[in-house]
């Protein structure tokens, strides 16, 4: 059964329709939380709260539409209010930040330049983080990040370019 017809039923009270799509849609929705967060644990709850959004708002769904933007939009929207709610961001020491494992040279190479580049980005605007989110590791198009965004396709434009600048710098100051 395809994103449609799920939307379609669970508008109409189908909860296993609902459960499909979320089953469906639940990873991407996680790692737009995670990148734009930074933590895992926040992730998990922005990623729940974010169903919850969407089930509530499932009748406002256009069928026609695929789901996964529009659930990537609600998930944008909860990550930014959490965002906007918290003082000053303090990364954990989770296991994505401690030192690589003792292994071969090119996995540890990668994992610093992994580190190094979520490091980067957690120090952007939270605006710039969702761009650089949406673009680069979820793929959408400008359109597509102007519609999960609700913002104008310029401001889009103007905000990843910006937002590339700002994560080239950040990236620069970290060599040593």
């Amino acid at each position: 059964m395809d994103d449609s017809e799920l939307a379609r039923r669970a508008a109409r009270g189908d909860r296993e329709a609902f459960g499909e799509l979320v089953r469906c849609h639940q990873t991407g929705v996680f790692n737009v939380a995670y990148r734009l967060l930074g933590e895992r644990r926040d992730a998990e709850d922005a990623a729940q709260e974010a169903f919850l959004r969407a089930y509530r708002a499932i009748r406002t769904l256009d069928p026609s539409r695929p789901a996964g933007p529009w659930l990537k939009k609600i998930t944008v929207n909860v990550c930014l209010n959490r965002l906007e709610r918290r003082e000053s961001l303090q990364l954990e020491d989770d296991a994505a930040l401690r030192e690589p494992e003792p292994g071969p040279e090119p996995r540890a190479i990668e994992q610093e330049r992994s580190r190094d580049i979520r490091r980067a980005l957690l120090s952007l605007p939270r605006r710039y983080r969702a761009v650089i989110e949406l673009r680069h590791f979820q793929e959408l198009s400008y359109a597509e990040m102007a519609d999960t965004l609700d913002r104008p396709l310029s401001d889009i434009k103007s905000d990843l370019f910006r937002a590339r600048k700002l994560l080239a710098q950040a990236l620069q100051e970290m060599k040593p």
